[in-house]
């Protein structure tokens, strides 16, 4: 698992002080007894102050997805207020949210506390954050907070990052040379820094020089040689950071961290351990059995206007390849046609689509005349893959994972690109949130890798509930 920087939790410590202590305030404030001390206040309702702490704990993780621990946000005033701007509006939902689920508790019967508690606590984030940690972070990013990083490969980005490092370093990155397999140690990449070992003495610099994060940064067509470089690496205890064309759709979808405007994608090892699966896994059966229970009435309606309409099965079922390349019997409502020999047609166009001459081609390959009316509806609201929820059940599927392939697709993936049959596929995923039907074969393989690389029970949180939206809003379905 990567080492986290210090100064995330310097930053986090701090947020967590000042939110509850905010709380506390804020409430007090609004007492109905005038005449309790804040530390009778405190030591009289046990309860309430547990709560203000667990409030505190949920504005860290709405902090963290509003990148409010990413050093070129931290170190940019104007960006830093933004985010903790809006990292409030978001707060505030999920305090007044709580408030309706602790109807009992006069702990958020007032509805004036979420207003105090803002009025408070920005102007204290503020200072505190930007005034003072900012420049903290700033003046001791050489000293307290540097981190020590090689740049493995001699990449355009690497190299434009080493040479603005030379003239200004706010963000305490302290480039200790290059690791390249094409050129010779000591030979000088950019004005000061050099090479200072191949790839195969990774380990052994890491060690040597006290590395912090190590940075690719390959100008490679070699897709497979640039992911075995990253397993490699992930391999250490250290961070891990990629800026390569290849994660270039990655940068593009989603809020990824940058050193002086170059991206650089996280693909350290995270929570891949037998704890976070297992949790992943009782996830995965509580929200689908609770998911098709809720929506049985429209499961059931869906069923029945299936069958009245069109001939042939309500299920339309198929055999997709799972982990580890097992295949499974994967569900969905039936939306077409029953067509004899289309299968074939379609068959023909996806290897079209997954080769190269084809990379450009952005959509979902689908005969529209196949389409029933029902399934049109369903297609576009993706009522139709409910049936999923059963082979989540089975274990065939997850709620979150790369989207299960047919046996021929599999046949003719390239062989980095079979890397995706790591993990237990799912319903939904990161091509599926922030591509669904607008990304060329090779740029969803690319986002489901960066998923395996970054799979935890908080992206996986993140997905589902980003899911919803995207479906509401049709985005990209067909």
């Amino acid at each position: 698992m990567k080492r986290i920087p210090s100064f995330k939790y310097l930053f986090g410590v701090a947020d967590v002080l000042i939110l509850f202590a905010c709380f506390v305030l804020s409430a007090y404030i609004l007492r109905v007894d005038s005449n309790v001390s804040i530390i009778q206040f405190i030591t009289e309702s046990p309860l309430n102050v547990a709560i203000f702490f667990l409030l505190a704990l949920v504005f860290i993780i709405i902090f963290q997805y509003n990148q409010l621990y990413r050093v070129n946000i931290i170190i940019t005033r104007a960006a830093h207020l933004a985010h903790i701007i809006k990292a409030f509006y978001y707060g505030a939902l999920n305090v007044v949210l709580l408030s309706i689920l602790i109807e009992s508790s006069n702990l958020l019967d007032s509805r004036y506390l979420v207003f105090v508690f803002a009025l408070i606590a920005i102007p204290t984030l503020y200072v505190v954050r930007i005034e003072i940690l900012r420049l903290l972070y700033i003046a001791f990013s050489n000293t307290s907070f540097r981190r020590n990083v090689i740049i493995v490969g001699d990449g355009k980005a690497g190299k434009m990052l080493a040479t603005k490092l030379m003239y200004e370093n706010p963000i305490g990155l302290n480039i200790i040379g290059f690791v390249d397999d094409d050129k010779a140690i000591n030979e000088e990449i950019v004005i000061g820094k050099k090479v200072v070992g191949n790839t195969h003495q990774i380990e052994e610099l890491v060690a040597k020089h006290k590395i912090d994060e190590l940075l690719i940064a390959v100008d490679d067509d070699n897709t497979e040689r640039t992911l075995a470089l990253i397993d490699s690496c992930k391999k250490l205890n250290i961070s891990v950071r990629v800026t390569s064309e290849l994660f270039d759709i990655v940068a593009r979808r989603m809020k990824t961290e940058s050193y002086f405007d170059v991206p650089v994608i996280d693909v350290s090892s995270h929570y891949n351990n037998s704890f976070t699966l297992a949790l992943k896994r009782s996830f995965d059966i509580i929200f689908s059995s609770f998911t098709l229970i809720f929506l049985s009435p429209i499961i059931i309606s869906i069923a029945l206007v299936i069958k009245l309409t069109s001939p042939g099965s309500i299920l339309f079922k198929q055999t997709r390849v799972g982990k580890y390349g097992k295949e499974f019997q994967f569900y969905k409502f039936r939306s077409m046609k029953v067509i004899i020999g289309e299968d074939e047609d379609r068959k023909k166009q996806m290897l079209e689509f997954m080769s190269d001459s084809n990379a450009d081609l952005r959509t979902k390959i689908i005969n529209d005349n196949r389409v029933t009316w029902i399934g049109k509806i369903i297609r576009t609201t993706s009522l139709d893959e409910l049936p999923q929820l059963f082979n989540v059940i089975k274990g065939d599927m997850s709620l979150v994972g790369p989207r299960p392939c047919l046996p021929y697709e599999y046949e003719n993936y390239d062989e980095w690109q079979k890397r995706r049959v790591k993990v237990i596929p799912g319903c939904t995923g990161v091509w599926q949130v922030w591509g669904r039907s607008t990304v060329s074969f090779k740029e969803s393989v690319v986002l489901d890798l960066y998923y395996i690389n970054n799979m935890s029970p908080w992206l996986d949180l993140q997905l589902v509930l980003q899911t919803i939206p995207a479906i509401i809003a049709a985005r990209g379905a067909k």
